[in-house]
């Protein structure tokens, strides 16, 4: 059963940074590519960041493009997104995905002042 359990959200100030982590169970993580995706308020899901099984290539929304960055350790089981100059808009719950197969339950970041 493919489980994916985010952590690392929180309150942080415009300019900010967060790093989440989506430990992933259930299933070969190694083999396959993993998604970050969000959704903010009155708004629907969003894709942020997409990693390659192996971390080889990567792509990301234009909206966050420079800013986030994505990764994972395999040996671990584990993919990040690094999260640097936040702004208001980067408010929403960011959910860990494993394409076609299953979600986290998500973690709340909020940019406040």
């Amino acid at each position: 059963q493919v489980q994916l359990v985010e952590s690392g959200g929180g309150l942080v100030q415009p300019g900010g940074s967060l790093r989440l982590s989506c430990v992933a169970s259930g299933f070969t993580f190694s083999s396959n590519a993993m998604r970050w995706y969000r959704q903010a308020p009155g708004k629907e899901r969003e894709l942020v960041a997409t990693i390659t099984s192996r971390g080889g290539s990567t792509t990301y929304a234009d909206s966050v493009r420079g800013r986030f960055t994505i990764s994972r350790d395999n040996a671990k089981n584990t993919v990040y997104l690094q999260m640097n100059s936040l702004n208001f808009e980067d408010t929403a719950v960011y959910y860990c995905n494993l394409p076609f197969r299953g979600w986290g339950q998500g973690t709340q970041v909020t940019v406040s002042s």
